[in-house]
């Protein structure tokens, strides 16, 4: 059962996650999430069938011990931004901003309430999964959030390692998830044993 559980908190995770970034960049002046009809908790407005379904599921059918996806990315156009440098900087970080603000409120009611011994492993699993997404993003490759942040912040004068990092971000992310989810996986749960306590 909280096999299920956790493919649904990931599935709504990923939803958030997508939806926050729409949310900042119409605060900034970009209707395009908007206009696309993506400004809305409805998961099947995200879904992406390979990345939102089909490859949780796989992971789960194969006992993985993390679960991992994705949903379609919230379209936000930079250029309808008021300040497009600093303004997709803050667009990237809502995303995961949103996953830690679940897992810190989550993490708080399991320290501070006393609730019921069988409903703690479902709210720990939230806590975990949130974290997982959001320090996952966080990774300075594009096309991950942590890989937009990373270009805000570079001086104009890296525009050579932007390219360079645009052409080979999906190869080295692919290596990244082989070689180093692993260390990504035990800061996670180093930060999940200090939240939960």
């Amino acid at each position: 059962m909280l096999g299920i559980f956790s493919l649904i908190v990931l599935l709504f995770s990923l939803v958030l996650h997508e939806v926050s970034h729409g949310w900042v960049a119409l605060s900034l002046g970009d209707t395009t999430a908007k206009d696309a009809g993506r400004l809305t908790l409805n998961p099947i407005k995200h879904l992406d069938l390979f990345g939102s379904i089909l490859f949780p599921l796989f992971l789960y059918w194969m006992g993985s011990p993390v679960l991992f996806g994705w949903a379609k990315p919230v379209p936000v156009n930079p250029y309808n931004l008021r300040d497009p440098k600093w303004g997709i900087f803050k667009v990237s970080l809502a995303g995961p901003a949103a996953n830690f603000l679940v897992a810190i409120f989550f993490g708080l009611l399991i320290r501070v309430v006393p609730l019921p011994v069988n409903l703690l492993p479902f709210l720990a699993e939230i806590v975990g999964i949130n974290l997982l997404w959001g320090f996952f993003n966080l990774v300075p490759i594009p096309p991950l959030d942590g890989g937009q942040i990373l270009f805000s912040l570079l001086p104009d004068r890296f525009s050579e390692l932007k390219t360079r990092l645009y052409r080979y971000g999906p190869i080295i992310l692919l290596l990244f998830i082989v070689f180093g989810f692993g260390i990504l996986n035990r800061l996670v749960s180093l930060i999940f044993n200090l939240l939960i306590g």
